[in-house]
């Protein structure tokens, strides 16, 4: 039996700000930007956005009737919750219109948790497999104006629906797991912003991939020639590239070249949005799918999960014919299109104009799913 993903999307706000804009207010060379950490744009979301508006919008976007009636779990993957005891799973639950005898709830694990999510729901598909999962990773990676992460911001969510007879990936049981419990990247309750050790943090990403990658080679007897594509977590576009060619060195240039093209095409999206966290590894997954056009029916796709703390986890999913048919390319085409570019004044107010749950307001937003008023610390959302 086949279990994987059947269709799959993402949604990003509808702000951005260009990144030779801010290394110059922040007196950078924008190469730095650019070339050193490789990123473009970035998305910016206001307060009458937030982590259910994003993934109300990735999900809405991909589910029919049947699906609804069929989902019987709804599983959200954040380090953005905006509640300490209810899962934003509960809500968006209600907003989506899924059937009422569902088991909704939140996981939490720094980028990885998506990850976990789908492996959840792939387990549960095999016992249960008229039944489907509504996998969701939603985040706003928020380090602070000014701050060394500030250019490695971004947000936006990916919406997966897991099921039997998958329209475009299915799961290979070859999982790799690794768990190092390691201060690189942390955010205690009640700070507003992660602490990060950043030379830790990229040292520990790239070991993680080589451990992963090197048991899964003893583990699963595989090489690089067995994989058409690897895709990573991608909190910024030279992340991942680090990693790969770390494992490069003893391959042809065919190969090398092979898989860094892929590897280029995975980022095309995240050069535009920045980090989504959870969702960065997704959001690469689906800019490979829609932008490689050497990509073909049984291709296996290597996937490198990795949330700081640290967990990672490397799998295989494999392409299914007709998986073009399937993706939502001009949807997500059409986001990146209408998006208004912020200048660095407008991009510095709207940072910093938090919400205050404790203090009543309403708020004009028109993006489906966004905040409309705040009453007794509740958010009520644009439905």
């Amino acid at each position: 039996m086949n279990v994987g993903i059947d269709k799959i999307s993402f949604f990003i706000p509808s702000y951005y700000i260009d990144m030779t804009e801010l290394a110059n207010a922040r007196g950078v060379d924008p190469a730095k930007f650019h070339i050193g950490i490789g990123q473009d744009q970035m998305a910016v979301n206001p307060k009458s956005q937030d982590i259910i508006t994003f993934a109300a919008n990735a999900a809405q976007h991909i589910l029919n009737r049947n699906d609804r009636e069929q989902i019987d779990m709804v599983i959200v993957a954040t380090e953005s919750g905006v509640d300490e005891s209810k899962a934003s799973a509960v809500v968006l639950h209600r907003l989506l219109g899924i059937q009422p005898f569902a088991r909704s709830f939140e996981i939490k694990e720094a980028c990885y948790g998506a990850t976990a999510g789908l492996q959840f729901a792939k387990d549960h598909i095999t016992l249960h497999p008229d039944k489907k999962v509504l996998v969701i990773a939603t985040d706003i990676a928020k380090y602070g104006l000014k701050s060394g992460g500030e250019p490695t911001q971004g947000a936006g969510a990916v919406a997966m629906l897991i099921s039997t007879n998958p329209k475009i990936l299915s799961f290979e049981n070859d999982n790799v797991m690794l768990t190092q419990d390691i201060y690189d990247f942390w955010r205690p309750v009640g700070y507003d912003f992660p602490l990060v050790d950043g030379p830790l943090s990229n040292e520990t990403y790239i070991q993680s991939f080589q451990k992963v990658w090197g048991k899964n080679e003893q583990k699963n007897n595989r090489s690089l020639t067995d994989y058409a594509a690897l895709a990573f977590h991608i909190p910024y576009t030279k992340m991942g590239k680090k990693a790969l060619t770390s494992i490069l060195a003893n391959t042809s240039e065919d190969e090398k070249n092979r898989l860094l093209s892929r590897y280029e095409e995975s980022t095309i999206y995240s050069r535009k949005t920045g980090n989504m966290y959870t969702a960065s590894l997704y959001l690469g997954l689906i800019s490979l799918l829609e932008n490689s056009e050497k990509l073909q029916a049984n291709d296996r796709i290597g996937l490198f999960s990795y949330g700081s703390g640290s967990v990672s986890e490397f799998f295989s999913m494999r392409l299914v014919k007709g998986y073009q048919n399937y993706l939502a390319k001009d949807w997500h085409k059409k986001q990146f299109t209408k998006r208004l570019k912020l200048s660095i004044e407008q991009y510095e107010k709207m940072f910093s104009d938090t919400l205050d749950v404790n203090i009543m307001n309403e708020f004009n937003d028109k993006t489906p799913y966004s905040i409309t008023k705040i009453v007794n610390t509740v958010r009520q959302y644009n439905e």
